[in-house]
């Protein structure tokens, strides 16, 4: 019976999380269909199945971390399974099998891998009579582990005869033999703190079972009760804990190395943006941007493309044990995301390139992946600057942590109707403001090329007509 085993996802990753299984024991799986969910420290990943066959165990269950290799689902072959459920019992104390042979273990030639055909496979063979009870009794046991499959049957052979009692090897002690249990049952045990060598087992083919364990945990419980009673605990929890891993474990990570590593400089300008909200309403009526998402963050976006070809610094990078700064020829601009896992920071592709409309379509598609919690690890690597949009929770700025392997991060704040003093005629007006803030790294990008980098992306904002003069 095939294991799959976690798989390196790439980014050089170790570890993941199960978040949920698609699947259940006993479902038909074709190769390539998706089986589990997973977290990894920089997304949420699908899973496919790299065999087909029918679902035999889950082998880790949802909410546990673990590391890359680890075995996590047993899928059968279909065809192979039925055949044997059919076969007709016998008493299991008879029964003696081969454990040399493959197809008797339920492995080899019983497996269905990526690329292999069934006529590859040849006849399953059956298993061979051979003289050792206990292998079969092992065979037994380890059938409770795989539900809906039933243990190999075999011919049994007439018993031995008698022998002198001083000839008999001692029976083996409780000690000696592992009890059986699944994971599942094993991890509650260890929970309640119960042996499960204590157990009568009443599961199926002498498994534990969940019940037997939650029966001998108020046993405990009943015999702890009759100790004196401890000072009675205030109801209601007034702490609680959550884990740190996965997607919020690598932000915290990269955030406190970059805050540590990078002299961050932050500076602010407040901007005029009724220009820009008009020019929002007009591109939306326009037939090329119908299907798209056309918001505020599109004209930034584009502002902050042109904006670094005055000032290419922007999109450098510091490259600390080299002693070099890095200038780059593309840009890969990236968007930060809240999710319900935490912060990612998905990125456009070469946006240099891109039309206004195919900027449009890259920023929508990365928005709606990212809230879907489905960004994979290569629409996060390789970005090169960022913009971190905090006005869709009414907030005016921030001063943003510049994402590691960058140099710049700026913060678009909310936009909504102050008074505004029109500098041509002095009155007061209601105009649509907005506030940007731009941290930078010091170490090669100084005040005057941070402040005319900002200075633009706030003319092109303000006028959007400006973007010709680039």
């Amino acid at each position: 019976m095939p294991e799959y085993k976690l798989p390196d996802v790439g980014e050089g990753l170790t570890e993941a999380e199960i978040v949920s299984w698609k699947v259940e024991v006993g479902d038909e799986v074709a190769i390539n269909d998706i089986v589990v969910e997973i977290e990894t420290a920089k997304s949420i990943v699908e899973l496919p199945s790299p065999y087909a066959g029918t679902v035999s165990a889950l082998l880790v269950p949802e909410g546990e971390t673990i590391p890359v290799g680890t075995p996590i689902i047993a899928i059968g072959d279909a065809s192979a399974v039925e055949e044997v459920a059919q076969q007709p019992s016998r008493d299991s104390d008879a029964a003696e099998i081969d454990l040399s042979n493959p197809a008797a273990s339920g492995g080899g030639e019983g497996e269905s891998l990526v690329g292999r055909n069934k006529a590859d496979r040849g006849p399953v063979r059956r298993a061979r009579k051979v003289s050792s009870g206990a292998a079969a009794a092992h065979m037994q046991a380890q059938a409770a582990f795989e539900p809906g499959v039933t243990p190999p049957m075999v011919e049994a052979e007439p018993a031995p005869e008698a022998v002198p009692a001083q000839s008999v090897a001692p029976a083996a002690s409780a000690a000696d033999v592992r009890v059986l249990a699944k994971p599942p049952v094993r991890k509650l045990a260890k929970d309640l703190g119960v042996d499960l060598t204590t157990l009568t087992p009443s599961g199926p083919n002498g498994t534990v079972s969940r019940e037997d364990v939650q029966a001998a945990a108020g046993t405990v419980v009943e015999d702890v009760a009759q100790l004196p009673s401890p000072e009675p605990v205030p109801t209601g929890e007034r702490e609680s804990r959550e884990p740190v891993k996965g997607v919020r474990k690598m932000m915290a990570q990269a955030m406190s190395q970059s805050a540590f590593t990078s002299p961050h400089v932050t500076e602010w300008v407040t901007v005029d943006v009724t220009r820009t909200m008009e020019l929002v309403e007009r591109v939306k009526r326009h037939r090329d941007f119908r299907d798209v998402r056309v918001s505020p963050l599109l004209v930034l976006a584009r502002a902050c493309l042109l904006a670094m070809g005055r000032t290419p610094e922007i999109n450098s990078w510091w490259d600390e044990p080299a002693q070099e700064v890095v200038y780059k020829r593309y840009v890969n601009l990236g968007i930060a995301a809240a999710t319900p896992r935490g912060l990612v920071v998905p990125n456009v592709k070469d946006a240099q390139s891109l039309s206004l409309v195919e900027l449009a379509r890259g920023l929508g598609s990365l928005v709606d992946t990212a809230r879907a919690g489905k960004t994979q690890p290569a629409e996060m690597s390789g970005g090169t600057f960022t913009i971190t949009n905090v006005g869709v929770f009414g907030v005016d700025a921030g001063t943003p942590i510049i994402n590691p392997g960058e140099s710049a991060i700026l913060c678009f704040g909310a936009i909504n109707k102050r008074p505004w003093v029109d500098e041509a005629t002095g009155e007061i007006v209601a105009r649509d403001v907005t506030t940007l803030a731009l941290s930078f790294d010091h170490r090669h990008i100084d005040g005057e090329k941070g402040s005319r980098f900002l200075a633009d992306v706030a003319g092109v904002l303000e006028d959007p007509g400006t973007a010709l003069l680039f």
